[in-house]
C-alpha cells in the first residue's frame, strides 16, 4: 500500500483535494488557460490531474521524485486515458522545462520550492500555490513582486496564492 496523502476522511478528501484543485483550476486556467502546466510534487495527482480534467487542452507535466508515487501517476494517467501528460520522476530542481503555469501544494521545503517554481516559469507566466494563509508572508519575502491571494471557500486558513512572473 502506498500512502499518497495524509488526508484519509472521505469528506476531507473531496473538499481538500478535489475541491481545492477545482477552485484553483477555475482561477488559474480560465478564462486565459495556460497552454503548459508543471505540477511540482504531484503525489496523488493534485492539483495537476484535476487541472487536466478541467482543461483537457493543456500540456501537463507531473513532477514527482518518489518512485512509487510516480508509478501511481503513470497508471492514473493511463487509466483515465489522459493525453499530453508527462510524468517526470526527478527532483524539481533538475528540470529544464519551462511552463506558463507552475503549481504545487503540500510540498516540503516551502521556501526552496518557491525559488524552483519561479525558475521554471516561462516569461509572463505564473506560479499558483495552494497554501496556508500563514505562508503568504514567507512567500512574499522569498519571491518579490506581484502576489495576490484568493481565500479558498469553506476553509479557515487555506488560500490560492498567485505570483506573476
Amino acid at each position: 500500500m502506498i500512502n499518497l496523502t495524509a488526508i484519509r476522511q472521505p469528506d476531507q478528501v473531496v473538499r481538500r483535494h478535489f475541491g481545492e484543485s477545482l477552485f484553483a483550476a477555475r482561477h488559474l486556467l480560465a478564462p486565459e488557460a495556460a497552454d503548459s502546466v508543471i505540477d511540482l510534487g504531484s503525489g496523488a495527482g493534485f492539483p495537476g490531474v484535476v487541472f487536466k480534467i478541467f482543461a483537457p487542452s493543456i500540456r501537463l507535466t507531473l513532477v514527482e521524485s518518489h518512485g512509487k508515487k510516480a508509478i501511481f501517476l503513470r497508471e492514473l494517467v493511463r487509466t483515465l486515458h489522459l493525453s499530453d501528460v508527462q510524468v517526470v520522476q526527478e527532483r524539481a530542481e533538475h528540470l529544464q522545462e519551462r511552463a506558463a503555469l507552475i503549481t504545487f501544494r503540500a510540498v516540503e521545503k516551502f521556501e526552496s520550492i518557491l525559488c524552483t517554481a519561479a525558475s521554471l516559469v516561462a516569461p509572463g507566466g505564473r506560479v499558483g500555490a495552494l497554501i496556508g494563509a500563514s505562508q503568504l508572508t514567507a512567500a512574499a519575502s522569498v519571491l518579490h513582486g506581484r502576489w495576490r491571494s484568493v481565500a479558498i471557500p469553506e476553509s479557515k486558513s487555506r488560500v490560492l496564492a498567485i505570483w506573476q512572473a
